[in-house]
């Protein structure tokens, strides 16, 4: 899988270098990015806060106007307003954040030193420069300050701390230029104060990464850790790291880039300990590749998929409590659940949903599931395939009015549920339930149901010679 990934990442990049735009999705706010330059203190100087992606001066000076503003195109990502999803998304990415090059017009270069940290202290763009150990960029600045890091071929190597450390600021963003960088820290994080700095980019507020180049990230902790909203709209990225990937306490958003996450925890993980109706992943764009040993997609309360591409190999494929697949091509290989809907927010009802785009789901073998709902399965379009023992488990009601459903490579005209569930399940909405003491409505509190049900297919109703015994084979459970 990771194979077809790569040529998918190819040709992405060969079209995206000849193509005027790239197209991507989520509508975008031209406003709220905007700022005027302030002063800086300690090593570095004053920086626009435009939302127009810009050639640098020497380049645009051998470029006719027309020239420039092809290139100034070809380097913006276009977002276009959906609707009709779980979330609201019109205005989930701004232009600035949409925008693959900095202005550089008024930048302050910066270079690494070993054992030395950059403390940027005001808003503006600044240019990170040369290689070092036991260094960190440090983010300090005030509470309406944006700031926007372009790493041209950085390196830094630490033991301990953060390379990118976002202390304060209303926004930042991490810029890559036609180059590579790479930020490992390969030690035991340490705290700052009561602060658990355990990224190696940290970020406390709002973080977008974006640019034309590649990040390089390893990590002995998380990989890209943002505290409020963490949005990836360009670039490439590639991550390893033992625990999350790509965390956020309030949001993750994808419009684009080529993200490749190997051998962590968890791929994207939203989750925020005091707020449990926020902690959402959005997605419309971009190709993805993940390798997790847990979930590769974690969402508190929504996992949203209106496009891109996505490759996930992990136990848990995606989860989260409402998981609605609206578009885009997904291919999953999971050990436990390939999709699970489960009750991780009190905000959002359980729901498993697919309006459209591809969905390919590989179970292994044993009790696992390709599509787990512990609460309602919705399909109104879309192909989704799975292959294993058990291909659909809902425990609410199924709502089936368009798509494609293919159960091991064979298009079927009826839906499987292997678990009871109330209004639905194997029952259907309507359908039977056992009326067994304590828990959820029919299903005994220990789970578990006593004696046996008459071998045959169960259609909805008990028989009224009914001993309790359950049919043996998942296969003669249907739903009618």
């Amino acid at each position: 899988m990771f194979k077809k990934m790569y040529k998918k990442s190819i040709a992405v990049i060969l079209a995206a270098a000849l193509s005027m735009s790239l197209a991507a999705c989520g509508g975008k706010s031209k406003d709220s990015d905007s700022g005027s330059a302030e002063s800086v203190t300690a090593a570095a100087e004053t920086g626009t806060d435009e939302e127009k992606s810009v050639e640098s001066a020497a380049s645009a000076e051998a470029e006719t106007e027309a020239e420039s503003e092809a290139k100034k195109e070809a380097k913006t990502v276009e977002a276009s307003t959906a609707s009709g999803g779980a979330l609201a998304v019109t205005d989930l990415f701004t232009e600035r954040d949409l925008t693959q090059e900095a202005d550089l017009s008024d930048a302050q270069t910066l270079k690494l030193e070993s054992g030395k940290d950059t403390t940027i202290s005001a808003a503006g763009v600044y240019v990170i420069t040369g290689s070092a150990e036991n260094a960190t960029v440090i983010v300090d600045a005030g509470d309406d300050d944006k700031v926007q890091l372009v790493l041209d071929g950085v390196t830094i190597t630490n033991s301990d701390s953060p390379a990118i450390y976002v202390k304060n600021a209303d926004k930042v963003f991490v810029t890559t230029t036609d180059s590579t960088s790479t930020l490992t820290v390969n030690g035991t994080f340490t705290a700052d104060g009561d602060t658990n700095t355990d990224a190696v980019i940290f970020s406390k507020d709002d973080l977008t990464l974006n640019g034309v180049g590649t990040l390089v990230i390893s990590s002995t902790d998380n990989g890209i850790s943002g505290k409020d909203d963490l949005k990836i709209t360009g670039g490439t990225i590639e991550i390893s790291c033992t625990d999350a990937a790509i965390e956020a306490n309030d949001s993750i958003r994808i419009a684009d880039g080529i993200i490749t996450i190997n051998a962590c925890n968890d791929g994207l993980h939203a989750e925020n300990d005091d707020d449990d109706s926020l902690g959402y992943i959005y997605i419309c764009g971009g190709h993805l590749a993940i390798n997790a040993e847990d979930d590769g997609i974690h969402g508190t309360t929504v996992v949203q998929i209106d496009g891109g591409d996505l490759d996930i190999i992990a136990a848990e494929g995606i989860e989260g409590t409402y998981v609605q697949v609206n578009g885009g091509t997904v291919d999953i290989t999971a050990s436990d659940d390939g999709i699970n809907a489960a009750n991780k927010s009190s905000a959002y009802s359980i729901a498993a949903e697919f309006n459209g785009g591809e969905v390919t789901i590989d179970m292994a073998q044993g009790d696992t599931d390709g599509v787990d709902s512990n609460g309602n399965l919705t399909i109104t379009g879309g192909t989704v395939s799975v292959n294993g023992q058990s291909a659909f488990d809902y425990d609410g009601e199924l709502s089936w009015t368009g798509g494609t459903i293919l159960v091991n490579g064979e298009e079927v005209t009826e839906i499987e549920s292997q678990m009871f569930g109330p209004g639905g399940g194997m029952g259907g909405p309507g359908g039977g339930k056992f009326e067994g003491e304590g828990g959820r409505e029919g299903l005994p509190a220990d789970g578990q149901f006593p004696g046996n049900f008459p071998d045959g297919d169960f259609n909805g109703e008990f028989p009224e010679d009914f001993d309790g015994e359950m049919p043996q084979k998942p296969s003669e459970r249907k739903q009618k």
